[in-house]
């Protein structure tokens, strides 16, 4: 759940109405905010100023809402975010960030002192620890699946937010690609392998990027194969409905995602992935959706089956 050599390494990261409980920030007590009968409660430590909690509330606020896009409620009925700040310097707005998984799920965010509530709306690591939340609770082993979700996410959830154009997203996507494929330290050794020695070893890099060509790979199949009746959205939900509650393995996920949404695509491109020995190619996803590359810079065809695919997964489904 963490940075981008340096901070990618270490960052392990619909205008629904949230309704705030009658909250005292000023005096450190929890802020509660609801959405239906689910509820957040977010704890800013009172080491910053007032004017800076007030800033920090209204930026969980923002990215708590952009996560209901993706089901139309959050992913568990009671959740926790706490917000503290870090005496280092950083040029990053979150030099860190942790996601717990337990009875209550609770993400820990560490934010300088100095930052703006635009300046942490367009960090990528606010989303991608939340998106961490889409799955159940994975306790052991594979890590890419959890981290190639939430690194696919990130830039996704942020373009429906309205932070980066349809331009940026893909080109924020191909430059992680870009990422996974310089990082060549273990080339020749299985995913699996790499991703469970990942913290010892490194390999960051080859780990969070084949995890999201993974869920890019699934997301397009599922789209061109339903003609963009089905997609990733929507998979995830059906297995949040189901299994939410309970501990899972990423293979035990990847079947039961095929058994509910009935296909059989999770788990044979679970397998492919987990077996790969680098990053499998991104091009010929990317081409499905009418995208191209010329000199690093990500072009988006306006017409055609996959230009009209490609837009909806920037649209909010919920």
């Amino acid at each position: 759940m963490l940075p981008r050599l340096g901070r990618y390494i270490q960052l392990t990261a619909m205008s629904l109405l949230l309704v705030a409980v009658p909250s005292r920030a000023e005096d450190g007590a929890p802020v509660l905010l609801e959405r239906g009968k689910r509820q957040l409660e977010l704890q800013i430590s009172t080491q910053f100023e007032p004017a800076m909690r007030h800033s920090l509330q209204q930026w969980v606020e923002f990215i708590a809402d952009v996560l209901l896009q993706v089901y139309g409620h959050w992913p568990r009925q009671s959740w926790q975010i706490s917000v503290t700040p870090v005496s280092a310097s950083s040029s990053e707005p979150i030099p860190w960030a942790q996601v717990y998984r337990n009875e209550v799920d609770r993400v820990e965010f560490f934010i300088t002192t100095t930052a703006t509530t635009q300046e942490l709306k367009r960090a990528w690591t606010g989303y991608h620890e939340l998106a961490h939340l889409l799955i159940p609770y994975q306790g052991w082993g594979d890590a890419w699946f959890s981290e190639g979700l939430a690194s696919y996410y990130q830039y996704i959830l942020q373009a429906r937010a309205g932070i980066l154009t349809e331009q940026e997203m893909w080109q924020e996507l191909y430059e992680g690609y870009q990422r996974g494929l310089s990082d060549t330290a273990f080339e020749g050794r299985d995913l699996r392998s790499v991703s469970d020695n990942m913290r010892q070893e490194g390999g960051f890099m080859r780990v969070y990027w084949s995890g999201a060509w993974y869920f890019l790979a699934a997301d397009a199949r599922l789209r061109q194969q339903s003609r963009g009746r089905h997609n990733l959205d929507q998979a995830l939900a059906k297995l949040n409905l189901c299994c939410a509650n309970d501990p899972m393995s990423a293979p035990a996920m990847a079947r039961k995602l095929d058994e509910l949404n009935r296909v059989l695509l999770f788990q044979p491109l679970f397998e492919q992935v987990s077996t790969s020995l680098s990053i499998p190619p991104f091009e010929p996803i990317f081409a499905s959706l009418g995208i191209t590359v010329t000199g690093g810079k990500v072009r988006l065809q306006s017409e055609g089956p996959g230009a009209m695919l490609r837009r909806q997964i920037v649209l909010k489904t919920r």
